[in-house]
This record gives structure tokens, C-alpha cells and sequence, in this order.
């Protein structure tokens, strides 16, 4: 190798020598790249600068998305009473949309009583948490309008004109509001503060109710309740890039949830009396896991385990393991009831239902499954919201905290 042999001086390295120096130089290097590695090589290895492998480039989020706590927990920023300085000083309330009196039955937790009611449009559908968690809509669906309510008062204000607002979500970076007109068959993104009609999407499904939204927040997955069909909408574009009829006959898709890894999404089906459970990534025709009769809603628990799952046919609560994929328990209600929307209190230690038929809410103990509280209220109480939740931005619906 060049090295063992004595280099000539400066003044005597002729062109020639210097052009077999170069050529005894690379052969030597390409020595470390592969064939037998002999002596010279592996001397020339040792001094060669080890390869820095390139880091796993992750999926770009939707622009403006707050990053996610934990890349293997969507739900990592919902833990036990982890509430934002927004809503640290709100007073604990459900509060509970009654679509066949037209009016909003506060309750006190603490007590289990209604301490006030506030009249409302016709049909309120659901009470809906904006997007910066200062202000809660109830959807007044027939009423065409809606009602926000100061959660730091539990005043009513002046009710926005919106039509056919069913249900309500936000885009993850806060720059929508997406109203799911489930009668006029569109998706209408809205200004998230005015509700000013910012894009009208048409679909060709019937009854869009419900959605959520992927991990990196770039697509959602919305259910088609009465054409049992299920869309997959690019958020940014505002475009419906899949659709799909689900593989039973009369299925009616309810609430729609993804799994704390975002790698799985969940559809409540009434109909088939189970959850419809889906790759969102392929969008591939789902499986369907049986729960129970009138499978309706889907709540996350706060430590991102479990999967609380009312079944209104029954009067049942199935609870879903995602560790071990699968099944676990399943509450019963004593005296029945119709167990419908609902979520978890900030301290994770209280589910809390509507009973759609019954005109009642249920509260029901996490640990055990036992029931606390059956509390008289309008009639047909429907998407009630426990606020405040822990969680930094709210994507719609009850209550879908990230």
C-alpha cells in the first residue's frame, strides 16, 4: 500500500508518482466497500468515516394541525382532568340537547340534577365544542340554525343562521367548520368563528351524521347513515376521494372513531348491531364486530385502553379492549333504557349517555359499570356534552378531543 513505502520529497514527486499514489489510494478504499476484506482494507476501514443512516421522513400532517402529543396516541392530550388554561375555569356541566321539547337540560354532575334549562331552535341534534373550546353549538337541525352558549356562563347567545346543521366538526388546524347537512346530502365548510359558507361539497350518499379524522389529520371518514355508505374526504382539498357501500343489507352507520394508534377506524352500526371496523388508509371493505342490538355510540376512556360502546336496542354497554382487540364486558342497565350519545367526565371516572327513547340520561361508574344516576330530562334527549374535557382543540361532534 502507499503508505509502506517511502514517500518521495516534494520536489521529487513526479507526475507519474503522484498519478500511482492516487490510483494505490483508491484501490485501497474500495477495499472497505466489499470482497474479501484483507490486511490494507481493514486499515483503511478504521479511519473512514462511518455512514449516517437518513431518518424515517414521517407523513406530513395537515398544515396548521397542532402536532400530536405522542406519534402511538392521538388521545395522549385527554388524560384525567388535563384541561387547558381555556376551559380550567368553566363550571362542570353536561349538557344535554332535547330534540322533541326544542331545549338544552343542564346538569350538575356533582348532584346529578338539572339546574337549568335553555330554550333552543327546532330539532337540536347535538351540543358541539368549537374548535378553540370557547364556545358550545347546539345544532338546531330543523331550526336551521345555531345556538352558542358561553360554557364560562351557560348563557345562551344569538342563534347563526346555518341550514340543515345535523351535526358539526372542525378541521384539525381550526380552519373549518364542517357541518354535515345530512337532508341537503352535503358536507358545508364554514369560517369556524362566523359559520360564513366558505365550499359546499354535494354527495351522492344519503344521511352524512357523523366523522372523524385520521392521525396526521390530512383525511376524515364520515358515515352515511341512509344509504349505509361510508366517505373518505381529503381535508385540505375538500374533496371526497372514497366511497363505499357497506356489506350488509340495511346497514344504518352511526358514530365513527379512530383507535388511539390511528391506524383503525371504528363505525357504530345500528342496524347491523355491532362496529364496522376499517382500514382507513386502503379504505377496503370493513369487518363487522357484533356488540350489541342498536350499536350507536363510541367513547375513548381517558387512559386510551378501552372503547365504551352503547347499544340503544338493549339498553347495554359494550366495553372494547384495543390491546387485546376485543370485547371485554358488557354493562347492562338495570330497568333498561336506550343508552345513545353521549362522552366521559374530565376525571375519566363517569360515562355519560343519553336515553334517547326514554327522555332520561344515564351515568354510568367506568370502573365497575354500575349505574349512579338516572336523570329526568326533555324529550328525546339525543348528543349530549360533558364540559369541560381535557384536550387542546376539539374536532366536533360530543366532544372528540386532541
Amino acid at each position: 500500500m502507499a503508505h509502506r513505502t517511502q514517500t518521495p520529497t516534494r520536489s521529487r514527486l513526479t507526475r507519474r508518482s503522484r498519478t500511482l499514489l492516487a490510483a494505490a489510494l483508491l484501490t485501497a478504499l474500495a477495499g472497505c466497500g466489499g470482497g474479501d476484506p484483507g490486511d490494507g482494507a481493514a486499515r483503511v476501514k478504521e479511519a473512514a468515516v462511518p455512514a449516517v443512516p437518513k431518518p424515517a421522513v414521517a407523513p406530513a400532517g395537515l398544515p396548521g394541525m397542532p402536532p400530536l402529543l405522542d406519534p402511538n396516541d392521538v388521545y395522549a392530550a385527554d388524560r384525567p382532568n388535563q384541561l387547558s388554561p381555556v376551559v380550567r375555569n368553566f363550571p362542570s356541566r353536561v349538557y344535554v340537547p332535547n330534540t322533541n321539547s326544542n331545549t338544552v337540560s343542564v346538569i350538575d354532575p356533582a348532584t346529578y340534577q338539572v339546574v337549568e334549562t335553555i330554550r333552543v331552535g327546532i330539532q337540536p341534534q347535538h351540543v358541539v365544542p368549537s374548535w378553540d373550546m370557547k364556545t358550545l353549538w347546539v345544532n338546531n337541525n330543523r331550526g336551521h340554525t345555531l345556538t352558542p352558549i358561553d360554557p364560562a356562563t351557560g348563557v345562551a347567545g344569538k342563534p347563526v343562521e346555518v341550514h340543515d346543521p345535523y351535526n358539526l366538526y372542525f378541521t384539525p388546524n381550526g380552519k373549518y367548520a364542517i357541518v354535515m347537512a345530512s337532508l341537503d346530502r352535503e358536507l358545508v365548510f364554514r369560517d369556524p368563528h362566523t359559520m360564513e359558507r366558505k365550499k359546499t361539497v354535494p354527495v351522492s350518499c344519503y344521511g352524512v351524521n357523523h366523522a372523524d379524522f385520521s392521525a396526521d389529520g390530512r383525511y376524515f371518514v364520515v358515515s352515511c347513515e341512509f344509504s349505509g355508505e361510508l366517505l373518505k374526504v381529503d381535508t385540505e382539498k375538500m374533496e371526497v376521494i372514497g366511497q363505499q357501500k357497506l356489506p350488509f343489507e340495511g346497514a344504518m352507520p352511526q358514530d365513527v372513531k379512530i383507535s388511539p394508534d390511528g391506524k383503525t377506524f371504528y363505525v357504530a352500526d345500528m342496524m347491523a348491531h355491532g362496529m364496522w371496523v376499517l382500514d382507513g388508509e386502503k379504505f377496503t371493505t370493513p369487518t363487522l364486530l357484533p356488540t350489541g342490538k342498536g350499536c350507536h355510540g363510541l367513547y375513548i376512556s381517558r387512559d386510551s385502553r378501552e372503547m365504551y360502546v352503547p347499544n340503544r336496542g338493549e339498553g347495554s354497554i359494550s366495553v372494547f379492549d384495543f390491546a387485546q382487540n376485543k370485547l371485554t364486558k358488557k354493562w347492562w342497565l338495570p330497568d333498561g333504557g336506550s343508552p345513545d350519545m353521549g362522552g366521559v367526565s374530565a376525571d375519566g371516572k363517569v360515562l355519560w349517555l343519553s336515553g334517547r327513547y326514554d327522555s332520561e340520561v344515564y351515568a354510568i361508574d367506568t370502573a365497575s359499570g354500575k349505574q349512579l344516576a338516572r336523570i329526568p330530562v326533555g324529550g328525546g334527549p339525543h348528543g349530549l356534552a360533558v364540559y369541560p374535557q381535557p384536550g387542546r382543540y376539539s374536532l366536533g361532534h360530543t366532544g372528540i378531543f386532541r
